[in-house]
């Protein structure tokens, strides 16, 4: 078999590319911006600027430099991209535009595929970092129903607001798993038509075993997007036999 150098390119294999915030948060395993969170490589890009305090203000000003660091990662050989924030949401129209491979930048484009599993009177749970930002223009922009959902809030929960907005520097994995555990459990006990979690933040994926089994229902996630955007991407071969 003969191969070929692509130009540019100095690596080669990672088939998922990473778009993050501009961010000084820890990323534990688990984490989106984790590597080692991941059974396949995968290829990261700073979207320089692009904070958390921006990103929650819906800051469209970033469009060319999120472009640009999409079309960067193509070049260098990334099969589909995704990011690391549920409010990358806002600029899903334009970085799929302007490339040519699948772009997946919100955990939150997995909410009608979630509808689609439940019953018309349930509804999906997100929990988010920011409430008060994930406003209705968010989901008109990836064309998702928010009527469909019921949503909590972690600004006001201490310890996953000094390590997630804040940005302190430190992250206590321990008290932020038992504040998400809570805020789920409190959601479903207050919305029994809640019948599957989605967590949107990129730092939450860590806790969704713990979400699981305090509430006993289905949970979405940045990871079962992504993982699901890798399987029809890198196919695993079978034998032909029984």
């Amino acid at each position: 078999m003969i191969h070929h150098a692509i130009k540019g390119q100095t690596s080669y294999g990672e088939a998922i590319g990473i778009l993050l915030l501009d961010s000084r948060a820890p990323f534990i395993h688990g984490d989106v911006g984790n590597a080692r969170t991941y059974a396949y490589p995968v290829r990261f890009k700073r979207i320089d600027g692009l904070t958390v305090e921006r990103i929650f203000a819906h800051d469209l000003g970033f469009i060319d430099k999120m472009v640009a660091g999409a079309r960067e990662l193509e070049r260098e050989g990334v099969r589909a991209i995704t990011g690391d924030c549920g409010f990358m949401a806002i600029y899903q129209s334009a970085v799929k535009a302007a490339v040519t491979i699948p772009v997946l930048l919100s955990s939150l484009l997995q909410v009608p595929l979630i509808q689609a599993t439940l019953p018309d009177a349930a509804k999906v749970g997100i929990i988010t970092a920011n409430s008060k930002s994930l406003t209705p223009d968010v989901f008109r922009r990836i064309g998702v129903d928010e009527t469909a959902t019921v949503i909590f809030g972690l600004e006001n929960h201490p310890h996953f607001k000094a390590a997630a907005l804040d940005e302190i520097g430190v992250l206590d994995s321990d008290r932020i798993r038992e504040e998400v555990t809570a805020a789920a459990r409190q959601m479903t006990a207050a919305h029994p038509e809640v019948k599957s979690i989605l967590l949107e933040c990129s730092m939450l994926p860590p806790y969704g075993e713990a979400v699981s089994r305090a509430t006993g229902l289905p949970v979405y996630d940045f990871l079962t997007m992504i993982d699901y955007v890798y399987s029809a991407l890198i196919k695993k071969r079978f034998e032909d036999r029984i």
